[in-house]
């Protein structure tokens, strides 16, 4: 059986399209989340590099014995590297080992390295490498540098990695938020229980009845209706010579407005009265206790 979105009443609709976007705002969530899920991962994976760094410097000091101690994580961006043994170092080697390891990282193209003294975390040498080669910032390279306790200071550019979840989770509450109020929101804009219904010309005798134009058509003279005055008979003419609760009319009009004034449908129905005065067949009546049944006779 095929499913037909349009045909179903407009609180069933405006239902499964929120639900819908309630689902799709979660799902962007859940994948913010999910990349700040993948960054952890990345930094584990940047560790190992960092790791194997400082296992290729020890070698190029001729150091095949010694210790990389545990990778320090000084913040979310910045790690140092630290030795069980003094060593020396060539700025050639230490930069281009460095590239030839963190290029097989693509989250982490643009770093500063800094060599610090261990003692007085002064700087022994540093550079800063950038996405683009031109950016680079590389001195002093052709001297090699004095055995001593160093400690590889590196610090990564991530700034938009760090504001990627932001954005996604900011973006999918404030449409979900503007979508809510939207399809939810109390207005008179909104579909309501008229709409549910099809729109064909009712005929009651010398009467005619076309909810679309919001007209009565009493012998050949339009009379027009406001939309309430509309919305109250469309109910009516649907259910001819049957009684209809208060509740229900109120609950079908005014529901939407998110006021319910008893006095309004009264008022209003002495307006339909008036309008159909003219024709003595057809006649809004009182039923005590009960409600409203639209009279039509013959």
């Amino acid at each position: 059986m095929r499913f037909d979105f349009k045909n179903l009443p407009s609180r069933k609709r405006r239902y499964i399209i929120g639900l819908t976007l309630v689902f799709l705002s979660i799902t962007l969530i859940g994948l913010a989340f999910g990349r700040e899920e993948r960054s952890s991962f990345d930094a584990a994976k940047t560790e190992i590099l960092l790791r194997k760094l400082g296992h290729q410097l020890l070698l190029q000091s001729g150091d095949s014995s010694s210790r990389v101690l545990p990778i320090e994580r000084i913040t979310a961006d910045e790690y140092r590297i630290r030795f069980e043994q003094h060593l020396t170092f060539q700025p050639d080697s230490l930069l281009n080992t460095t590239k030839d390891l963190l290029a097989k990282d693509p989250f982490n193209r643009d770093y500063i390295v800094n060599v610090l003294n261990c003692g007085t975390s002064t700087v022994a040498y540093g550079f800063a490498i950038a996405g683009e080669k031109e950016d680079d910032i590389v001195p002093c390279l052709g001297r090699e540098q004095t055995s001593g306790c160093y400690i590889i200071a590196i610090k990564f550019k991530q700034a938009e990695k760090s504001t990627t979840k932001g954005v996604y989770i900011l973006g999918s509450l404030s449409a979900l938020a503007f979508v809510c109020f939207a399809l939810f929101r109390p207005s008179s804009l909104q579909k309501t229980a008229k709409d549910d219904q099809p729109t064909a010309v009712f005929n009651f005798g010398s009467v005619q009845f076309d909810p679309h134009e919001k007209q009565l058509r009493i012998n050949n003279e339009c009379i027009d209706l406001t939309l309430t005055e509309a919305r109250l008979m469309h109910i009516f003419a649907l259910s001819p010579n049957e009684t209809i609760t208060r509740s229900r009319l109120q609950k079908e009009i005014w529901e939407d407005e998110g006021v319910i004034v008893g006095r309004s449908l009264d008022m209003f129905i002495s307006k339909l009265r008036k309008k159909l005065e003219t024709v003595p067949d057809i006649n809004i009546i009182v039923v005590r206790g009960k409600g409203y049944k639209l009279e039509v006779r013959g």
